[in-house]
């Protein structure tokens, strides 16, 4: 059956016919744009005009996500930031670390028994005069059960006595750069990186792994992509086993699902040969909604932890350099086989000595495996200057830029781990776009909101948290930041040939919103309202979730 939907606007993201006022769908996919007498020429059609007052536009399309957000609002949020969960409601930041504190005594006291694990999400020390948590302040909250608090960025874990003990960390004699001690030679509670993290991880609520997500968590994730006009959204790191995956391809199956999930095996725990072997059977699962069969790789850890790793002069405040995640000569064979297989490898860089690793690496595998249309991405990309992303057009790299982080973390960076000559050039969208590279520009969820309109606004206006413009000379424009969350994060992901832009023949997903965010006032584009989503033909209202 053909379905005609009429709106106020279609903005087809398409050149060669970039506006309509309606839109033909078939089998969930878009069989033309036009008006009304162009498109009834395709025969009988039901007309739906239940979208005639709405802007339409190519879903959005988030190339660097983590699912695992919608299983973390189960537990206690103690972000600085308010923040809307997938059922629309508003929590409200903790500002202080007693305001952390009495959160979780609060959490604490609705538990059953006295070991049940106490877990929280998203603390951001460093907007907290960075004053770091230490197991003794968990411990005011409970000594008898573990207690684990995940940082915003993902890359750092506080935890108290009894979790370090459960941990078997509770000791002296331990030599980890991930494992800070105390004056007594003790572990502080503050846990860096996967090596120090998981031992402890287990015992505090992050069993599965803290980049899995479960079956509830994906239902709610979707709910949070419909909220805000996201059809194709990227699960950018996860351990992909054979029980996550079936739950993957059972929940993204359901006829109500409102979104197409990409999922990147992560390169932690096993060889490259390994990797690279089990993503290639993997990637035979692929279904409609569930794309498998590319990797994910981490060179650092994160700029406002202290543990991305910085070229010369380091960090602004003396901090001694980050981690290295993943070793030179690891990430060398896995470009080298994913090369030679076709696999795609998406590369966490945050520091600038990360990303130059990551480039000397790759330049090295194609020497040997030459690989044109490769589109091995480099994610986030944060402290990139203009020879690095010169580097990166010659070496035929997409990159992927951490627009939102500028927003939550620019005015730290300016003050405490970068200074003002790194951070006005963090993430930088213009220089990226002058010099050639393909870009697309994202919210990492859960680390900041999942938003693509947001994001754009970031990458639009440099703001940030205290209101100041920072880089102005990386600004782009509305439509530069439209497309990067549109065809251009699509291209990062060797989908654009399906998604991206409404034209004949790609899938038919579509934000539907209720303003035109082309004609709007730049600083308002982060508050265009978004009604819901079409995906694959089928509607999806957010206010009926």
């Amino acid at each position: 059956m053909i379905v005609i939907y009429s709106a106020k606007k279609i903005i087809t993201m398409n050149p060669a016919r970039p506006f309509a006022s309606h839109l033909a769908v078939k089998d969930g996919k878009i069989l033309g744009t036009g008006n009304l007498d162009e498109l009834e020429k395709w025969g009988d059609y039901k007309l739906d005009n239940s979208l005639k007052d709405k802007i339409i536009m190519p879903g959005f399309v988030e190339g660097h996500s983590h699912t695992m957000e919608g299983t973390l609002w189960r537990y206690v949020y103690c972000g600085y930031f308010d923040r809307t969960d997938p059922d629309g409601k508003t929590w409200s930041g903790a500002k202080t670390v007693d305001e952390v504190i009495d959160r979780l005594k609060q959490a604490d006291k609705k538990l059953a028994t006295s070991d049940e694990a106490l877990s929280g999400w998203q603390l951001d020390p460093i907007y907290m005069d960075n004053k770091r948590l230490s197991r003794a302040d968990l411990d005011q909250v409970s000594k008898t059960r573990p207690i684990g608090i995940l940082h915003a960025s993902g890359h750092i874990m506080n935890v108290n006595t009894k979790a370090l003990e459960l941990g078997g960390l509770m000791k002296t004699g331990i030599n980890h750069q991930g494992i800070p001690l105390d004056k007594d030679g003790y572990p502080t509670g503050e846990l860096y990186g996967p090596d120090a993290m998981t031992p402890v991880g287990v015992h505090v609520g992050f069993n599965r792994s803290l980049t899995d997500s479960d079956e509830a968590g994906l239902i709610a994730f979707g709910k949070l992509c419909v909220r805000t006009g996201v059809t194709t959204v990227t699960d950018l790191a996860a351990r992909l086993t054979d029980d996550g995956v079936d739950a993957m391809i059972k929940i993204t199956n359901k006829k109500n699902y409102p979104a197409c999930v990409v999922a990147l095996k992560v390169f932690l725990g096993a060889t490259a040969r390994e990797t690279v072997e089990f993503v290639q059977e993997l990637k035979k699962k692929s279904t409609e909604r569930l794309r498998l069969g590319r990797i994910k790789a981490v060179a650092d850890g994160s700029i406002q932890g202290f543990s991305a790793r910085m070229r010369w002069p380091g960090y602004h405040n003396g901090a001694p350099n980050g981690l290295w995640y993943t070793a030179p000569d690891q990430l060398s064979d896995l470009y080298k086989l994913s090369l030679e297989a076709g696999i795609q490898v998406h590369t966490h860089t945050n520091g600038d000595e990360a990303t130059e690793m990551a480039l000397d690496m790759l330049e090295g595998a194609l020497k040997e495996h030459s690989s044109p249309d490769h589109r091995f991405t480099l994610q986030h990309c944060q402290l990139a200057d203009a020879a690095q992303f010169r580097r990166m057009k010659k070496l035929d790299m997409c990159v992927n830029l951490f627009a939102n982080h500028h927003f939550y973390w620019g005015d730290e960076h300016y003050r405490l781990t970068v200074g003002p000559d790194r951070a006005s050039r963090m993430n930088a969208c213009r220089t990226a776009l002058k010099t050639g590279v393909p870009m697309a520009i994202h919210s990492d969820a859960p680390v900041t909101p999942l938003g693509p309109l947001f994001t754009a606004w970031c990458a639009v206006t440099r703001q940030t948290a205290s209101g100041r413009i920072q880089g102005e000379e990386e600004t782009v424009t509305i439509e530069d930041a439209m497309y990067a969350i549109t065809l251009g994060a699509a291209y990062t992901l060797h989908m654009d040939n399906e998604v991206g832009s409404l034209e004949t023949g790609k899938r038919a997903d579509l934000a539907i919103l209720e303003e035109d965010p082309f004609l709007v006032n730049p600083d308002e584009l982060k508050n265009v309202k978004v009604w819901g989503t079409m995906q694959q033909g089928r509607i999806f209202d957010a206010k009926l979730l």
